[in-house]
């Protein structure tokens, strides 16, 4: 223990920089540690019955031989442990490359390879917010289906999800945005944000056609009296998000991800809701409507 304080040190604190720890250590200096003729050299503590300082060569025969300097386990087995520091690539592109490599390579017997890391835990983290976004969608549904009072028209409203995917999948090919769980957070946003035009516009269909209009005035009407307030606050929404998308610095690879995903989901999700929730309202069968309507 004495000789690996002395040559590996001991850290006592460690130093805060931004989000990083920066170890203190304490060791002997390093020209008393270059060799291993300054190991030798190495003054130990004297003994309890006070035989006063040792050197290191005096009670031990010190050679130089290779050896691991540490050694790794994994679930009890022995592993060697390959890191490295991502710049100016995906971790995606980076994964797919190391796994082309393991697959081109023979390993020894008793030898397997596996990719660890951020790369794991954004495999695991797929699959909690999969079924995070499926309980979105089961949850808003419920919703809708309690206010519409409908079984139908909630799946109208939620036709807009897909649609709001098909702009997020545009969004990073423009972009060159990995897949990854800052973008699948910002879809489970999504789920409850592009379906509100969706339900203001059948909600005032709805309110029209209990008052007797009929089935296409009503649609024509509600895309002309919210047509203005829909392009207003998803412009004002995607605009507020633009300094995001475009962010730089510290942090940036965190918030453009989020902000892309929303903003590109949002806009070709609007768009498309104001023709095609229109057109798949049109095809409802009439008997269907005419039990929500109102007989008052």
């Amino acid at each position: 223990e004495t000789l690996k304080n002395r040559v590996l040190g001991v850290v006592p604190t460690r130093f805060k920089e931004q989000d990083r720890q920066i170890d203190i250590r304490i060791r002997n200096r390093e020209a008393d540690r270059a060799s291993v003729a300054d190991v030798r050299n190495l003054v130990l503590p004297g003994s309890p019955e006070g035989q006063g300082e040792l050197r290191l060569m005096s009670v031990a025969d010190v050679t130089e031989a290779r050896g691991p300097a540490e050694i790794h386990r994994l679930q009890q087995q022995r592993a060697a442990v390959v890191t490295a520091n991502l710049e100016g690539r995906s971790l995606g592109a980076a994964v797919d490359d190391v796994t082309a490599a393991l697959a081109s390579m023979t390993p020894p017997p008793g030898v397997t390879a596996e990719i660890g890391g951020q790369n794991q835990e954004m495999e695991q983290s797929f699959a909690s917010l999969q079924f995070a976004i499926a309980l979105a969608v089961f949850l808003v549904y419920l919703v809708m289906a309690a206010t519409f009072e409908s079984f139908l028209h909630p799946l109208l409203v939620l036709f807009t999800v897909p649609l709001a995917l098909v702009g997020v999948v545009g969004a990073l090919l423009l972009t060159g945005t990995e897949v990854s769980v800052i973008v699948l957070i910002g879809t489970v946003m999504l789920v409850g944000i592009v379906v509100n035009n969706a339900i203001v516009l059948i909600d005032t269909v709805n309110r029209l056609r209990r008052a007797g209009v009929g089935k296409e005035e009503a649609l024509l009407r509600a895309g002309h009296v919210r047509l203005r307030p829909i392009l207003m606050t998803t412009l004002t929404t995607i605009l507020g998000l633009l300094p995001m998308a475009m962010s730089w610095g510290e942090g940036a690879e965190l918030r453009a991800p989020l902000a892309v995903t929303v903003a590109g989901g949002l806009l070709l999700s609007t768009l498309l809701t104001l023709v095609v929730i229109p057109a798949a309202y049109k095809v409802v069968p009439s008997r269907i409507a005419a039990e929500e309507e109102d007989p008052a």
